[in-house]
């Protein structure tokens, strides 16, 4: 049997499982601006799952935008690694005009929380970019703050020195490309070998984040990567799962890839629409 909450986009309850929808970009609705402090204060007190990314300032600090480059997210010009915060205050998000989220605000932001939410920084730059005062600045503006954090990225090295600056704080790898690179070269044995190794490296992560595609891929033949996660004590995030028509809900080819990927019994499901993902669910369970 299948229990809900009335389409809050938190979490789908199935066949004893609990699977949480994580909000993508601080998004509970692909509608939702983009990075919109005001959905991730309704997450905070909901107890949502939500992600946001981080791009490091020239300054050590940091700023809650995903490209490189400040042309598209925001009205702003040049390379973000090359601006301190002074030159990114007057700055404004293309939609709506509101101002950027920097580091030091979003510490400020997370001091108090339902006991439930868990935010995701996810590091777009690597440890070389980021550096030791990089993390010294995370160290500052983070060590005490009430909410729930996991800092993730695609540079190992940058995840085991969070490790060692921040142990109090979760921490989450994703080997995505790697893996999809090792299984056009040399197959999913490789695959395998390599994933375990992961999960057995210094980075000691909490989640794995993996493509949700490829997760469904791999067990076509026969390698369940959630289930080895979780054989090392990993939980797994699978990304990004958005339907297409958030009001019609999930056409038969998604209605398939979704049902396949919650047999398999993920942790999380990151998506850009988490309420019409948890309603367009019920209505295929409950018909």
């Amino acid at each position: 049997m299948t229990k809900l909450l009335d389409a809050q986009g938190l979490e789908i309850l199935h066949a004893g499982h609990r699977t949480r929808l994580k909000w993508h970009r601080l998004r509970k609705r692909f509608a939702d601006p983009l990075f919109s402090a005001e959905v991730m204060a309704e997450g905070f007190a909901a107890g949502a799952s939500m992600e946001l990314d981080l791009r490091v300032r020239a300054d050590g600090g940091f700023v809650v935008l995903h490209d490189e480059e400040l042309e598209g997210e925001t009205t702003g010009h040049g390379s973000i690694a090359a601006k301190n915060i002074t030159d990114l205050r007057d700055i404004r998000m293309q939609e709506g005009g509101r101002p950027l989220i920097l580091s030091e605000d979003l510490a400020a932001m997370m001091q108090s929380t339902h006991p439930d939410a868990l935010l995701q920084f996810d590091m777009k730059d690597d440890y070389e970019a980021i550096g030791s005062r990089g993390i010294a600045h995370l160290a500052e503006h983070f060590r005490n703050i009430a909410a729930s954090v996991i800092v993730s990225g695609g540079s190992l090295d940058l995840i085991v020195a969070v490790g060692q600056k921040l142990p109090h704080l979760l921490r989450g790898i994703d080997p995505t490309d790697k893996l999809y690179d090792i299984r056009k070269a040399s197959g999913w044995k490789a695959v395998e070998m390599e994933l375990r190794a992961d999960l057995n490296g210094p980075t000691d992560p909490d989640t794995v984040y993996l493509h949700w595609p490829l997760i469904l891929n791999a067990a076509k033949e026969g390698l369940d990567m959630i289930a080895l996660c979780r054989d090392h004590g990993k939980r797994v995030d699978a990304w990004t799962f958005t339907l297409k028509d958030p009001e019609a809900g999930f056409n038969d080819e998604e209605w398939q890839n979704f049902s396949a990927l919650m047999t398999l019994k993920p942790d999380q499901i990151t998506t850009d629409e988490a309420p019409a993902t948890e309603r367009a669910w019920r209505r295929r369970i409950n018909g």
